[in-house]
């Protein structure tokens, strides 16, 4: 299937950090469904978070759901925010939703 046209340039124009989001949240994706990355790296985990901004006088807190991967690099957890996409596969909402339980 090729890829839409209006992709393929958002892709051309997006920075590091950009670009680094989108791999984290494909490589999850394919590992969820059974693809497997040998020596590519740490294993990367999508979460999905509710988070409280912190002002005193905000009435809707907690914000979200977002959305952040997180992988342990040279012993530290890492995290890294991926914004608050409703594209996420089904199992990691799931998986999120056991992990807050």
């Amino acid at each position: 299937m090729p890829i839409d046209r209006e992709v393929m340039e958002a892709l051309r124009e997006m920075g590091e950090p950009e670009l680094r989001r989108v791999m984290m949240l494909a490589k999850a994706r394919l590992e969820r469904s059974g693809v497997v990355f040998p020596d590519a790296g740490p294993e990367v985990r999508v979460r999905k978070q509710w988070v409280r901004c912190g002002k005193a006088s905000c009435t809707r807190c907690p914000h979200g759901p977002y959305w952040y991967a997180y992988w342990t690099e040279d012993g530290r957890r890492r995290s890294r925010y991926l914004g608050k996409m409703e594209d996420i596969p089904e199992e990691a909402d799931r998986q999120a939703g056991a992990e807050r339980a």
